[in-house]
């Protein structure tokens, strides 16, 4: 239960909240951060999604919303009707598709003297398209699904300001809203004790092929935060899991290489392929040999989730709550859960 605070190359030492400790080699792999462009009212009053943490403080707020919305005054209404969510990438897409479901299937069983009909979904994109990384066709199907599940989609625009209560677009319009999610993209976690000159832009550390820091030999960056530039990756490697996993596996393979002075292995990425759900039978899915959507790419992109979950316990019971949210079309949780005041 530390925090590093700061690292020391020139002793091998860390500094953290518990003490100083040395190192004979220092990998780092402290992940991304949500990345708010220097906006600090932004960062203030938008909802992030990069923890479980994150995700019960959205329920929170969609829920009492609509308990706010029983009994609020009509100028009320239209800031707290609608959500806006910020980034078409995967995240922002299959935010903005779960909560159209959400909207149409869940929240009138709870909320029937509520009209729905008025609940705005929007999702704003500074690019062109929505998921922009992946294929056109996966792309142009995506804001098909999209328009289709009644979500309002404003691409090449950027949300300029939001002080908790109305969007500023960059298209000069303002979208009063109660709920804005910020999915508009990440930056590297930083640490002193590394010269600036190996932080580039988004704040990722420059490695070599072996996930090593330029300059040093024994401190490593692997994941996210690692800035590989390779002939097939010229502009670093995508930010996703597979490539933190593979470069942490060849890693720790070339650590053993360096103490037994045997030759270490150059780290090359395998796309295997994109993916991404946009709600329920809707999935848009890129691999290198095929692309597809609909139905097939939705179980598709299913199974494969429910393969990375450990163990074998985990992947039955979550298959069958998924089993059951699929035949019933609701979630069985409603809790507000909200910290006291003087809570540690």
């Amino acid at each position: 239960m530390a925090e590093v605070t700061e690292i020391h190359p020139a002793t091998n030492q860390v500094s953290t909240t518990i003490g100083v400790f040395p190192y004979d080699y220092l990998i780092l792999a402290m992940g991304c951060t949500t990345n708010f462009f220097n906006n600090v009212l932004i960062e203030k009053n938008a909802f992030t999604l990069k923890s479980t943490y994150d995700a019960i403080s959205i329920r929170n707020q969609i829920i009492s919303v609509f308990e706010k919305i029983v009994s609020a005054e009509k100028t009320e209404l239209d800031y707290l009707y609608n959500m806006v969510i910020v980034g078409a990438g995967p995240t922002g897409v299959e935010l903005a598709g779960a909560f159209a479901e959400i909207k149409k299937f869940v929240l009138p069983k709870d909320y029937p003297g509520i009209d729905f009909s008025k609940f705005t979904i929007y999702l704003i994109e500074g690019s062109k398209n929505t998921l922009n990384s992946m294929s056109e066709a996966s792309s142009r199907t995506s804001l098909n699904y999209l328009k289709k599940m009644d979500v309002q989609v404003i691409t090449e625009t950027f949300v300029k300001d939001y002080d908790g209560k109305v969007a500023m677009l960059s298209n000069g319009s303002a979208i009063p809203t109660a709920t804005l999610i910020w999915a508009a993209g990440v930056k590297g976690n930083k640490i002193n004790g590394l010269h600036q000159d190996l932080w580039i832009a988004n704040d990722r550390i420059v490695v070599d092929r072996y996930n090593k820091v330029n300059g040093f030999e024994n401190i490593f960056a692997i994941g996210d935060i690692a800035y590989m530039s390779t002939p097939n990756y010229p502009k670093g490697h995508p930010q996703v899991a597979n490539v933190a996993i593979n470069q942490a596996k060849l890693l720790s393979r070339n650590l053993k290489n360096m103490i037994f002075n045997k030759d270490c292995k150059e780290y090359e990425y395998k796309d295997l392929g994109v993916m991404a759900t946009i709600g329920r039978n809707k999935a848009v899915v890129d691999l290198p040999f095929a692309k597809f959507k609909g139905y097939f790419a939705w179980l598709v992109w299913m199974f494969l989730h429910l393969m990375l979950i450990l163990t074998v316990r985990n992947k039955i019971i979550i298959f069958i709550n998924w089993a059951w949210a699929y035949i019933t079309k609701n979630s069985s949780l409603r809790l507000i859960l909200k910290a006291e005041k003087g809570d540690v």
